[in-house]
């Protein structure tokens, strides 16, 4: 199977477009990576959706894989190195046959090793093609990260005892440590971050208490415990972590910010390090950017039905302003990079200011705003109008500079993203105009308002229907009177979703999150609400008028229907 192939049997699935297939065969030459890589490493099409069509044509089942079922006993029948080298994890094995998952089935070299393993075993083979997401699951099962931070600390022959972390220096980083100093250490923070990675972190929190070193990660947007770690090990860590993102070693009196790159799994993984000085000793806080879970599609984030529709109308506007509004936390950056990628093509020159970066998006023009030396939002602006562009994506619109900026940049023929702190859509329009933004200014540039939020999604592995209770069925009603017809459900059986937790979501319940959202567009209507005299109430008014979605209602919608739990929309949403 060429690359060719592979590609036309995407576009023919109408997995693909010809014009991003095209592009997708000229990166792979480029870079020198089959094209199937490199649509593995820029989402362009979902994984299993790529396995799926790779095994109609290589006539090799696929399967998704389930971690929790492979043993230790199993995986002692595959080395690691071999594993790793070759992309294949054993799945099951019988007294005269071995199973095995293959991310390349088709790879001459990982047949022939194959064959190897088989003689050796004196067994059978049986092949299964695997997705590479579930590949790097599947490996985590060799190196258990509680293992790893074991091993590291009986590396370093700590005494038992209090310890203090206020200048215990347990590694020299210095040019004269022995290679055995240094590994506990650094295979302790790679098996950090591989562990925070596999567990699909967002954050990662290393904190040094009176007694131990505690390590937390945020997953699903709350923090758990993941190790305790004697205290003796917090200045060894910090410091390497200080290493591998150029911070200064000898400065601990004041919060320094650091970033590296590396391979986790066979993809580039983003860290952005910040350490904050405490009593105990310093605090690390480090963001996973992990562009598997950061980049998704808009049907992956949640926005679905009217409101995709919407969204999708206003972005291939020629001109115009997009705000997505929302608090910290709500995933606004993360739908404005699933909007840049829709518009990501050769014809478009696509320029942002961030701050900072999160993802790299290949045929995107990054920057960094750098308000120390003076490069803000507004004068960074300034500079893109000159850049030529066609997109403009400004990270956070902060003050009324960059306000007025942005405005004008979608009045001269810019699509523009941008964000907004405000509680709702509606919000959005009065907030412009407290930023002195001038309010017939406002209609003609600006497109379209979303505001959202993140619900956790419930595990579709475990959940299980109920009967909506008496109290949340009397909400359930009086939200969907106020449902344009056509946006109401047409099963009228009424019915909530819990999941109690199993092997695949690890007991939690749930898995991930999802948006909800409500999306406002500008009209002609609303633009006479705006120029005569506007106040929010008239916004909402014309709002309901337009049968706009609101978040309850969007959330209550995904409810009913097993993404997410009834309790927790209720309680993040307001009754409009």
């Amino acid at each position: 199977m060429d690359d060719k192939t592979l590609l036309d049997n995407l576009v023919s699935g109408g997995l693909l477009s010809a014009e991003a297939a095209q592009k997708v065969a000229a990166d792979a030459a480029l870079l020198g990576k089959s094209a199937e890589d490199v649509i593995y490493d820029r989402h362009v099409v979902p994984e299993e959706e790529v396995a799926k069509v790779k095994s109609a044509l290589l006539k090799i089942p696929f399967k998704r894989v389930q971690p929790e079922t492979i043993t230790k006993e199993l995986l002692a029948m595959i080395p690691e190195e071999t594993a790793s080298t070759y992309h294949v994890i054993p799945l099951s094995a019988t007294s005269d046959m071995l199973v095995v998952g293959m991310v390349y089935p088709n790879d001459p070299q990982s047949q022939e090793a194959l064959r190897f393993v088989a003689k050796q075993q004196k067994t059978n083979l049986g092949v299964y093609l695997i997705t590479p997401g579930d590949y790097d699951l599947a490996m985590q099962k060799y190196s258990p990260y509680k293992d790893a931070v074991d091993a590291a600390v009986r590396g370093l022959n700590l005494k038992s005892g209090k310890g203090s972390s206020a200048g215990a220096r347990m590694v020299k980083l210095d040019a004269g440590a022995t290679v055995a100093e240094e590994a506990p250490i650094i295979k302790l923070v790679a098996s950090t971050l591989k562990e925070a990675v596999n567990q699909h972190a967002s954050d990662i929190h290393i904190e040094p208490q009176r007694s131990s070193l505690r390590i937390r990660f945020r997953i699903d947007g709350d923090l758990k415990e993941v190790s305790k770690m004697p205290i003796e090990l917090h200045q060894p860590v910090i410091s390497r972590i200080k290493v591998l993102s150029n911070l200064k070693l000898d400065e601990t009196r004041i919060p320094q910010d650091g970033r590296f790159r590396t391979v986790i799994f066979g993809r580039d993984i983003d860290f952005r390090v910040a350490t904050f000085p405490t009593p105990s000793g310093e605090k690390v806080a480090i963001r996973v950017l992990d562009p598997t879970t950061g980049l998704k599609s808009l049907d992956d984030l949640g926005l679905i039905g009217k409101n995709l529709k919407i969204v999708q109308e206003a972005i291939h506007r020629p001109f115009g302003l997009v705000v997505i509004s929302g608090p910290t936390g709500s995933g606004k950056t993360t739908t404005q990079y699933a909007l840049l990628q829709l518009l990501n093509n050769e014809a478009s020159n696509i320029v942002s200011l961030e701050d900072p970066v999160e993802y790299f998006i290949d045929g995107v023009n990054q920057s960094q705003v750098q308000p120390d030396i003076g490069y803000d939002f507004a004068s960074g602006l300034r500079q893109i109008l000159r850049q030529d562009p066609d997109v403009i994506m400004v990270g956070e619109v902060r003050d009324t500079e960059t306000a007025q900026l942005t405005i004008h940049a979608a009045l001269t023929g810019h699509i523009v993203l941008s964000t907004l702190h405000t509680n709702n859509a509606v919000g959005v329009i009065p907030r412009l105009i407290d930023m002195k933004v001038d309010s017939f200014l406002i209609p003609p540039a600006l497109n379209i308002m979303i505001a959202q939020r993140l619900i956790s999604r419930l595990c579709q592995s475990c959940k299980a229907a109920e009967e909506l209770p008496a109290d949340m069925a009397a909400v359930v009603k009086k939200e969907f009177e106020k449902l344009p017809a056509d946006s109401r459900p047409a099963d009228k059986s009424l019915q909530i979703w819990h999941a109690p937790g199993c092997a695949v979501c690890k007991g939690k319940g749930v898995s991930g999150r999802v948006g909800i959202f409500e999306v406002l567009k500008m009209t002609a209507e609303l633009q006479n609400i705006i120029t005569e005299g506007m106040n929010e109430q008239k916004i909402l008014d014309e709002a309901k008028r337009q049968g706009m979605i609101t978040l309850r209602q969007d959330g209550i919608l995904k409810a009913l229907r097993g993404m997410i739990s009834m309790e927790e929309v209720l309680r993040e949403t307001a009754e409009v």
